[in-house]
């Protein structure tokens, strides 16, 4: 299998080198030409135009997508369904809104082209050594794509969800909880910060909490990695970004009568941190850097 990989953001980047670790030929291409210079460093093989990109691929072809949801995702397809046939396969691996996801598949199935969406989620780390991956799509599709999927997902990480659109709707809902439990998990640490209890080692608390407690968890470790680099995380601003698909949950959650009180309550406070920031945000502003690579405000 050969297939065009087009966007090299954070995600990206990783994603194309656990391609390659796995022996699945990419030809990678993104808008600016500096990351792909530096993917080429690492023996990839590389395209700067998208000409180039699908003049690199065999007949029946598959494109890789993953840049920014929304309006980068439709100029991207616009941009290759020229050099597209019947058959061929589009996989949107971004944080796309899963009905833009169906308007898309509908889109290319007047041209007889096969449309996947896949939520991926791992961070950094995740898409570099193996990613979690919701499949939507036709099944019969989806098989054609199943071993590279398996190869570049962690153990067990991967899952045809349904038809199209489900998979990018159960990442969609992933990244509610998560942004309910990194909350949660700020206001606790902020509590332990204000408390009674004065200079407690943040740190040594995430590490055994990850060790065997009821809220074990990889985001756990990634609180442990943050308290050792930064103990009482002074250098940053509890400001936290982000923000979207929070929004795309809980707008879900009220077409369907679901009240979603943490996960509002959770994105609510993330738009307060702007102008009231709080240990409890820098908690989330950190986490969201070790796992995402999301920018942090820094202290002057």
């Amino acid at each position: 299998m050969k297939l065009g990989f087009i966007g090299l953001g954070r995600m990206g980047f990783n994603m194309v080198l656990n391609l390659k670790d796995h022996k699945i030929q990419v030809v990678a291409y993104n808008r600016s030409p500096e990351p792909v210079k530096e993917i080429k460093k690492h023996g990839v093989e590389v395209a700067y135009s998208i000409e180039e990109l699908m003049g690199k691929l065999p007949k029946q072809k598959i494109v890789w997508i993953m840049v920014t949801a929304g309006k980068p995702v439709d100029a991207v397809i616009d941009e290759v369904m020229p050099y597209l046939n019947a058959n061929d396969i589009v996989i949107d691996g971004g944080n796309s809104f899963y009905k833009d996801s169906i308007r898309r598949y509908n889109k290319l199935k007047n041209k007889k082209i096969h449309f996947l969406d896949i939520g991926t989620s791992g961070g950094l780390s995740g898409a570099r050594h193996g990613a979690c991956l919701t499949i939507g799509g036709d099944k019969k599709i989806f098989k054609r794509i199943e071993s590279t999927c398996k190869a570049v997902s962690a153990k067990n990480g991967y899952a045809y969800i349904g038809p199209t659109g489900s998979g990018h709707f159960v990442k969609m809902v992933h990244n509610g909880v998560e942004y309910a439990w990194l909350q949660s998990l700020g206001e606790g640490f902020e509590i332990l910060a204000r408390g009674p209890y004065k200079n407690l080692d943040f740190r040594k608390i995430a590490k055994v909490w990850k060790n065997g407690s009821v809220i074990q968890s990889r985001m756990m470790e990634w609180a442990e990695d943050a308290f050792s680099k930064d103990p009482k995380l002074s250098k940053i601003e509890g400001v936290v970004g982000g923000g979207e698909t929070g929004q795309w949950t809980l707008t879900t959650a009220k077409e369907f009568n679901i009240n979603a009180d943490s996960i509002k309550l959770a994105l609510a406070a993330r738009k307060k941190s702007r102008k009231h920031p709080a240990f409890a945000g820098k908690v989330v502003a950190a986490l969201r850097n070790e796992f995402g690579g999301h920018e942090v405000v820094r202290k002057r």
